[in-house]
Order: C-alpha cells, then sequence, then structure tokens
C-alpha cells in the first residue's frame, strides 16, 4: 500500500464509521445497550484511524485539486465546506457523548448525542461523498 491508497482507505473507514453509527442507533432503539455501547464504541475507534490515516496523508499530499466543472463544482465545495467545518466538531461532541455514557450520566449522555449523531452521520456520508467527487467521478488534472 502506497500513500495514493489512503484516499480510498479514509472512504472505507468514513463508510464503516457511518455503518456502526446507523447500528448502534438502531441498536439503543430496540434497547439493546450492549450492542450499542459496541458499535459506538467502534465506530469512535474507527474514527480515530481514518484521523490518523487523513492526516499522515494530508502530510505527504498536501493539496488534490478539484477539477470538476459547470453545476458539480458548486456542489462539490458546499459538500467539502461544510464537511470540514462539522468534522472540526466531532471529534469533541464524540468525546463528551462517549464520557457522559462511560460516567453513566445518560440524561445527558442522551441530550449531547442528539447533535452528535446527526452531525457524525452528515459528516460521514459526506466524507465519503467527497472521495468520490474528487477522485472518482471527476477526470484527473
Amino acid at each position: 500500500m502506497t500513500v495514493t491508497d489512503l484516499p480510498a482507505v479514509n472512504a472505507c473507514l468514513n463508510g464503516t464509521s457511518l455503518l456502526l453509527l446507523v447500528a448502534g442507533y438502531w441498536n439503543i432503539r430496540r434497547g439493546k445497550k450492549g450492542a450499542h455501547r459496541a458499535c459506538m464504541v467502534s465506530a469512535f475507534l474507527v474514527s480515530i484511524l481514518f484521523l490518523a490515516c487523513y492526516l499522515y496523508y494530508h502530510a505527504h499530499v498536501l493539496h488534490t485539486p478539484f477539477t470538476g466543472q459547470g453545476w458539480v463544482r458548486p456542489v462539490y465545495f458546499f459538500i467539502l465546506i461544510t464537511h470540514i467545518v462539522l468534522a472540526a466538531v466531532v471529534p469533541f461532541l464524540a468525546l463528551a457523548t462517549l464520557y457522559r455514557a462511560v460516567k453513566g450520566q445518560f440524561d445527558k449522555h442522551k441530550r449531547i448525542a442528539r447533535w452528535t449523531y446527526p452531525i457524525w452521520v452528515y459528516v460521514s456520508v459526506t466524507g465519503v461523498l467527497v472521495y468520490l467527487m474528487l477522485y472518482r467521478l471527476t477526470p484527473a488534472p
């Protein structure tokens, strides 16, 4: 594996995180607390692995230009900007949510999870979309 493989790895990690988040939500809605916990901790660990790979990639490849033209260009940049802004918030929300669960503060955990979950899902989905738009759906520069 080379550094050029990391965008695809990162997209897979984002997709995996998304599936774990949805499974965790599904499990808690059905009262399966143990399965919920396992899914959410796994989503958190996958996201940490994603962050490590992402930082490594961008330390070696500083910039990848978007070559799409026409209507897709503003759509891409809207998705990218919202993704970046919300991705910067997710680690703090995830840590706060996880901390409250670990401490048994489930009322507080539930209150913050109502914000954390949809933002984290959005970031995971848009991470995959950014990858597809940047590396798969537009011509190489």
